[in-house]
């Protein structure tokens, strides 16, 4: 029997999210079982947790063995200090210097890279007592932010000796960790930055979950984002482990009109699907502006009463309609779109040419989530 809970936003809709609970737990203790014991796990928890909701896992990652959170703003780590959530949280992108106080004010750890940092951590010192915590961030190839590789050695010295601020840890972030070469690259920059730096009591993280999954670092935290919620990201052929994940999402909708088309007869916009024999069509409440692309209409499958069932025609904005051929339905019953089984999401990231990651964050927008367990 499931224990379920919804989360509190719209529910008048009947379609949804489902979000396994067992599931997520199962990834985290299966990640871990690679990790070293002398490492910590850093969750990443970015856009809503890859559109699982963040403060709903939150206390499932934590009894499995998680240490931190990691977000993408300092928005995203007051939401979990709302939920309670009192784990270290760090904001891994880039925060705007009106933002530090708050970060600060709320035992939020930011990420600084430039001078204009250092000063807004001043200010906000000398205006409240309260030292901010902070990771340096260097940028090893990623050219996204960062303090550059050949300057990270002086500004860390620099950060360590500000007496105003709580200097945490240094981390980089890996932009191909499925290429050898390039990983190898990153991390010779990552020692040349470091070299001759006293980091004793320092968070270091250099790898992010490929990272994790294929290399042996010297650092003492990781952060794996993709796949605590049961998906792979691009791994080099040659990795140490690849755990037993379970997809933690799946997409279901109620039939709310079942009728039957005739030989001949178009179904949805543009007549994009005709029929070539009579046949019953089922029609379920979800659409692109669900997050469903509009790209994948006529190319994937549901399951209904244990039978896949082909969608066709043309996605619209709130509906989609699907081919019941010779199986047994009624208004009300449930069509299952992904699931943990063999209706994955990464077979729509294939269709799409995009990645899993996107399509988690895409069916946020309007589609209420339920918690199983």
């Amino acid at each position: 029997m499931k224990n379920i809970r919804q989360s509190n936003i719209n529910i008048h809709k009947d379609a949804w999210v489902e979000i396994n609970l067992e599931n997520l737990a199962n990834n985290i203790l299966e990640i871990k079982k690679g990790i070293p014991k002398n490492k910590k796990l850093m969750a990443i928890v970015k856009a809503d947790a890859y559109g699982h909701g963040a403060q709903m896992l939150a206390q499932t990652m934590l009894a499995s063995g998680v240490d931190a959170f990691g977000v993408s703003s300092v928005d995203e780590g007051l939401d979990l200090r709302q939920a309670k959530i009192k784990a270290p949280i760090l904001v891994v992108g880039a925060v705007p210097v009106w933002a530090v106080e708050a970060a600060a004010q709320n035992d939020i750890a930011i990420s600084i890279f430039n001078e204009t940092h250092l000063k807004a951590c001043k200010e906000v010192y000398e205006r409240t007592g309260i030292r901010p915590k902070v990771h340096v961030k260097i940028d090893t190839g990623m050219n996204r932010i960062g303090v550059r590789s050949e300057n990270g050695g002086e500004y860390i010295r620099e950060v360590q000796s500000a007496d105003y601020l709580q200097f945490e840890g240094i981390f980089t972030h890996l932009a191909a960790a499925e290429e050898e070469g390039e990983t190898a690259e990153q991390f010779r920059r990552w020692n040349e930055a470091i070299q001759g730096i006293d980091t004793k009591g320092l968070l270091l993280h250099i790898q992010n979950t490929a990272g994790t999954f294929a290399y042996d670092f010297p650092s003492n935290m990781v952060r794996v984002g993709i796949s605590l919620y049961g998906l792979y990201p691009d791994l080099p052929p040659k990795y140490n482990y690849k755990p037993k994940l379970k997809q933690v999402m799946s997409l279901k909708g109620r039939i709310t009109n079942i009728h039957e088309v005739q030989t001949g007869e178009g179904v949805s916009y543009a007549h994009t699907f005709q029929a070539y024999e009579p046949t019953r069509v089922a029609t379920i409440p979800i659409g692109y502006a669900d997050g469903v692309s509009r790209n994948l209409s006529n190319k994937i499958y549901a399951k209904l009463n244990g039978q896949k069932i082909r969608q066709i025609g043309n996605i619209t904005m709130d509906q989609m309609i699907f081919d019941l051929a010779d199986v047994e339905a009624e208004v009300g019953d449930v069509v299952t779109l992904l699931d943990e089984e063999d209706l994955s999401l990464d077979s729509w990231a294939e269709i799409l040419g995009t990645i899993n990651y996107e399509l988690t964050c895409r069916l946020k927008v309007r589609l209420p989530r339920v918690y199983t367990r």
